[in-house]
């Protein structure tokens, strides 16, 4: 846990325990960034643009299912635990059966209708795989979240930036000799039971296999009825980052589509790291909301939000300014997917306070956070779609056209920003924005050496120009906008590293920090 002395107020503490998740999760980050991009090379330069925007549909709706599955409780599992009586080996098992019964409705239901996976294309070979992976999804997340209650964000690290991305990316090089057509397929399955494997070895170490419990149906009911608000903002959440996808599907063709998700996967990486908070602030807001300390809420919410727009302003800086590399780097057919990707990275940017804002308002106005979510995701299909028919209206060039859900998404992820900060704000009776006026300053400088690096060779403007621009706009904002408070997150000590590292078998490690 916190390297904090034990007579450490609970701030202190909380903001120290953020801090050191905060330094994990974003070398989780740098790792996943390793070993995502190879998986994007290989399917783009080996498997197609094609194949992987028919590959990127049938993922979007299983991801969609297993975020059902859960029922809510990746999150708001924190809850669950904070507020029982019970032997926390029980609740946690409790969640694993509920989602148990959540993933298999959704497999039965894909398995007997799995054009809905392929809408454009025959259900051929090993398609019908695919939904075994839902189980595996649902499993993974419902015990991460339960050894984040412990404060062990390792293992998310490990499983989701280590294990998946590496198994995924491996998979797919090697069933590239065997079938184009289901590869990418089958790396995908590997990757999510690879994940789920690593799961499950830290959760049984740590919870181990409850005593005295049994099936209770009506506690179940409870436990599910309880999170469906969350279950819906869950879905809504990932919906947001998806449904572009969806649109895309029914206005142009496979080949659109996989250039598209290319860009989503590389503008998702820094949203990745305002997830990377998730499992150590939850409990954190958790359990200060049952202590009534809302003060002490809003200034965690107020200190991740800054280091959250600061690191996802910095990321998407770096890639966005030199686009035509980076998406280069996957194929010459994916560069005409730039303009999405710098829309797509303006927009996690936009993102950033509201998706922080949501991990306490998950707490204190579930029903009215659920509306929001909502609200934002009618938007952003109503804009998607009105832009791509205005610009198709106008003959605009496809991939010009293929912009409209990303920018559909920046406009709807702006109106959830500025409402769910605002309602926050007044449920707490505090300041929650964690705006600060140098990113400005940060963000010029950071631009002005990218400016520059766009006359280097492309080898160069992606070897020497990404970091460079990280390295501007972080001394600037060390600088001119870091207090003492925020370089806690950067006093990576040796313990934050060997945590990173995957035991060997046999080794038991330490799950629980």
């Amino acid at each position: 846990m916190s390297t904090a002395p034990a007579t450490a107020p609970a701030p202190a503490a909380d903001l120290a325990a953020l801090a050191r998740g905060g330094r994990i999760n974003f070398l989780g980050f740098c790792v996943r960034l390793a070993a995502r991009l190879p998986f994007l090379f290989i399917a783009g330069r080996i498997y197609g643009a094609a194949v992987l925007g028919r590959f990127a549909y049938a993922i979007l709706i299983v991801e969609f299912a297993a975020q059902l599955a859960t029922l809510g409780l990746k999150r708001g599992l924190a809850r669950q635990l904070a507020e029982t009586d019970k032997p926390h080996a029980c609740v946690a098992w409790d969640a694993l059966v509920v989602s148990a019964i959540g993933a298999a409705i959704a497999m039965a239901v894909l398995m007997l209708f799995p054009q809905a996976m392929f809408p454009n294309s025959q259900v051929t070979g090993l398609d019908w795989l695919l939904p075994i992976t839902i189980i595996a999804l649902a499993w993974s997340d419902i015990m991460l979240a339960a050894l984040a209650y412990r404060h062990d964000v390792t293992s998310t690290v490990r499983a989701r930036a280590i294990v998946e991305p590496i198994t995924i990316s491996a998979a797919a090089y090697i069933w590239s000799f065997w079938s184009l057509r289901d590869g990418l397929i089958i790396a995908y399955v590997l990757s999510m039971i690879a994940a789920l494997v690593a799961s499950i070895i830290p959760f049984v170490r740590t919870y181990g296999v409850p005593h005295g419990w049994t099936l209770n149906p009506r506690t179940l009911w409870k436990m599910a009825k309880r999170n469906i608000p969350v279950a819906a903002a869950d879905a809504v959440e990932w919906g947001s980052r998806r449904i572009d996808i969806a649109v895309l599907g029914l206005f142009f063709s496979p080949t659109v589509v996989g250039i598209y998700y290319v860009a989503q996967n590389v503008a998702s990486l820094p949203a990745k790291l305002k997830t990377s908070f998730d499992p150590i602030l939850g409990p954190v807001i958790a359990r200060n909301l049952q202590e009534g300390d809302k003060a002490a809420v809003a200034k965690q919410v107020r200190q991740v939000g800054f280091w959250v727009i600061a690191a996802q302003l910095g990321v998407a800086l770096a890639l966005a300014i030199p686009g035509e590399a980076v998406m280069g780097l996957v194929g010459p057919a994916f560069v005409s997917g730039t303009a999405a990707l710098a829309f797509l990275l303006a927009a996690e940017v936009v993102a950033a306070m509201a998706a922080v804002s949501e991990a306490a308002l998950i707490y204190v106005a579930r029903h009215r956070n659920m509306l929001v979510s909502l609200a934002m995701l009618a938007l952003e299909a109503i804009f998607a779609i009105a832009l791509i028919v205005g610009m198709r209206a106008f003959d605009w060039p496809v991939m010009f056209q293929a912009t409209g859900p990303a920018i559909g998404l920046m406009l709807a992820l702006g109106f959830a920003a500025v409402v769910k900060s605002r309602m926050l704000c007044r449920i707490l009776g505090e300041r929650v924005n964690g705006w600060r006026w140098p990113l400005i300053w940060a963000a010029a400088a950071g631009t002005l050496v990218g400016w520059l690096a766009t006359f280097l060779p492309e080898w160069a403007e992606l070897v020497f120009g990404i970091p460079a621009i990280l390295l501007a706009f972080g001394a600037v904002l060390w600088t001119k906008g870091f207090g003492p408070e925020d370089r806690q997150l950067f006093r990576l000590s040796k313990e934050d590293v060997e945590e990173l590292q995957v035991p060997a078998p046999g080794t038991t490690g330490d799950a629980v920090r």
